[in-house]
């Protein structure tokens, strides 16, 4: 019996790697005799950089960059042989040929600039940037990459990528002609022109959500309140936004009807910005970490497949790891199994909720290694 074990993230609780390591040690403990094959899965936010970077035998450095608040936060950056990449990997990427030396960069956003690196007190999209993210990919052109993978989940920003565009050269400019040091939305009003042009290696971001830049389904609507927007100041916001596009388009030299372009609004606008002023292409995230992971490959070889994350819901079918792969595996008519804090799916034999429905989250947040071990227990 051969089990595929890929499992996202237990938000707060478990990251993938440890979660995939307790259902792994929960099995052996059953069923000595089962071969199983750990795979962590990331839907592009945390553990993105490590997760690709340690399945294709690359190496990970760690830098200190600006957080989406100030201050500083160590942050992986990986470094990745193109040549360990498969042809299926390659063809996601769409890459010029890069020759057989060439090494090329994976990077998160939410490790620099991630809701998850703020308290709720301190969550204010009007304040927060991607400084950092922009400080990464700079140390990653400085360590001599042909190419950087951005995976943008989890961001705590929507300054449309300014912090990090202008860490990597672009400047902001107040009427004086003086540059605004930091472009976050609350510094917007200041800036009336943006000046300069970058030159980087070829950018990839890997994102999975459809919503445009701007609009009822645009990054500030949809996702602003989860990163602390109040909802009297979402039209302020949204109109910061559209002024902010329209100068970085007409700056860049870029038609601003790519704020239409579905991922535009991914990371708070960061997808607009890096495809506006840097070149960046959105490639589909989970169909890239599927080829970067060999999945399609693992799922034929196992005879049952073990998913999960720290909730799973009618969202997790919506660009993230473990719905995705769910699906996967029910095409390739393979048993499929999900464990998750919650689950929303009455009536769902394959759904196993490893917490008492009664059970407060904060009981169950630090217990959460051993209620998926507890629960892999009484499943098999």
């Amino acid at each position: 019996m051969l089990v595929l074990v890929a499992f996202d993230k237990f938000k707060d609780a478990l990251d993938a790697g440890a979660a995939c390591r307790v259902t792994a040690d929960a099995l052996a403990a059953r069923h000595p005799d089962w071969k199983i094959d750990l795979c962590p899965l990331t839907d592009g936010g945390d553990e993105f950089c490590r997760t690709l970077t340690l399945a294709a035998g690359g190496r990970l450095e760690t830098f200190d960059v600006a957080g989406p608040r100030g201050g500083r936060v160590p942050v992986p950056l990986g470094l990745v042989e193109w040549i360990a990449l498969s042809d299926a990997a390659r063809a996601q990427l769409d890459l010029p040929d890069l020759g057989p030396g060439a090494t090329i960069a994976v990077v998160d956003l939410a490790s620099a600039s991630g809701l998850a690196l703020l308290p709720i007190a301190e969550r204010d999209p009007w304040r927060t940037t991607t400084r950092g993210t922009g400080e990464l990919i700079a140390r990653a052109v400085g360590r001599g990459a042909q190419a950087v993978v951005l995976g943008v989940g989890g961001s705590a920003t929507n300054d449309l990528g300014a912090g990090a565009l202008a860490a990597l050269g672009l400047r902001f400019e107040a009427g004086g002609g003086h540059e605004v040091p930091e472009p976050s939305p609350a510094s917007w009003p200041e800036v009336v022109r943006v000046a300069g042009t970058l030159s980087l290696p070829a950018l990839r971001i890997a994102c999975d959500v459809s919503n445009p830049l701007l609009g009822p389904r645009g990054a500030t609507a949809t996702f602003g309140p989860q990163k602390g927007l109040r909802a009297a100041d979402l039209p302020a916001l949204e109109a910061g936004v559209a002024r902010m596009a329209k100068m970085l388009a007409e700056a860049c030299g870029q038609p601003i009807g790519l704020a239409d372009q579905p991922g535009a609004g991914a990371a708070g606008g960061a997808a607009f910005g890096l495809m506006t002023a840097a070149g960046a292409r959105l490639v589909p995230g989970f169909e890239l970490v599927s080829a970067w992971l060999d999945l399609p490959a693992r799922v034929a070889a196992a005879d049952i497949v073990i998913t999960g994350e720290g909730r799973f819901d009618s969202t997790s079918f919506s660009g993230k790891a473990p719905g995705a792969l769910r699906q996967l595996a029910r095409n390739a008519g393979k048993k499929v199994l999900v464990f998750a804090g919650r689950t929303d799916g009455p009536g769902d034999e394959s759904l196993h909720a490893i917490s008492p429905p009664e059970m407060p989250l904060a009981e169950a947040l630090p217990r959460t290694a051993e209620l998926l071990a507890a629960a892999i227990a009484r499943v098999f």
